[in-house]
């Protein structure tokens, strides 16, 4: 999807004064997201109607499902990734990407209204990069309350499915994702961009879908989330990492 508008130019949201724009890539990693990609896109659509230069880039890893079919059905544009994995894909959307800025986002999380008001003047304020805090489509209490950890400044609940945004120049001069993980690649990436610029957490929320939580149990994924960061932590191997995760976890799709 690409609304081939003016590169620069300027934009007034309500209870903001007007700023420069910066060219934003959305970038969205899938692997069999039929169910939630169409839906993503429609969202997207009408939010960024109007906007400059703004591209979407729909990566897949190899769907087996109608992904890519549903994606260029709403307009996409959808590229095939060489490698499936979740690093690799945002590592070669990223490649693809003309724009300044490079916003990361789950196709089963939605950004809040004014999202690209809100990354670009956070990048007009100096920070490279930031993300947002989090919520979830459900009204369980405990995930109200992981919601809620990730207002922390602390890299250990940084997630994916914050969207993370980054300078384009700021990522390829830090390498981009490590393709070599398949677990914690998000974790990784953000504390190697706190080591080089400023990063901010905005004070808002992308709401992700708790899909998979009610799948496996909220507690019981809370669990072993927490026993994979530890263990991450603790230095055990990515090849562990994912067995351990693939073992454990239903609706996987490492």
């Amino acid at each position: 999807m690409f609304f081939p508008l003016a590169l620069t130019g300027t934009s007034v949201s309500p209870g903001y004064p007007s700023i420069t724009k910066l060219t934003v890539s959305i970038i969205i990693p899938t692997y069999n997201e039929a169910a939630a990609i169409t839906a993503l896109l429609g969202y997207l659509g009408p939010a960024m109607a109007g906007e400059p230069a703004l591209e979407v880039l729909v990566v897949d890893g190899g769907s087996t499902d109608a992904t890519v079919l549903l994606a260029r059905q709403a307009g996409a544009t959808v590229l095939a990734s060489p490698y499936k994995g979740r690093a690799a894909q945002l590592n070669y959307g990223a490649q693809q990407a003309r724009g300044e800025v490079l916003y990361f986002l789950h196709a089963d999380s939605y950004p809040p209204p004014g999202f690209l008001t809100d990354v670009r003047r956070t990048v007009e304020q100096g920070y490279e990069a930031g993300c947002y805090q989090l919520a979830f489509d459900h009204p369980h209490w405990f995930l109200r309350f992981s919601a809620w950890c990730t207002r922390l400044p602390w890299t250990a609940v940084r997630f994916g499915d914050q969207s993370l945004f980054v300078r384009r120049e700021l990522f390829e001069r830090v390498g981009g994702y490590r393709e070599n993980l398949q677990l914690m690649e998000d974790q990784e990436i953000v504390g190697r961009l706190r080591a080089h610029a400023r990063f901010r957490v905005l004070p808002r929320a992308v709401t992700t879908s708790a899909r998979k939580y009610l799948a496996n149990g909220v507690f019981r994924l809370q669990g072993i989330f927490t026993l994979l960061v530890v263990l991450y932590y603790l230095g055990v191997s990515q090849h562990r990492l994912v067995q351990l995760y693939r073992r454990l976890i239903r609706q996987g799709k490492l």
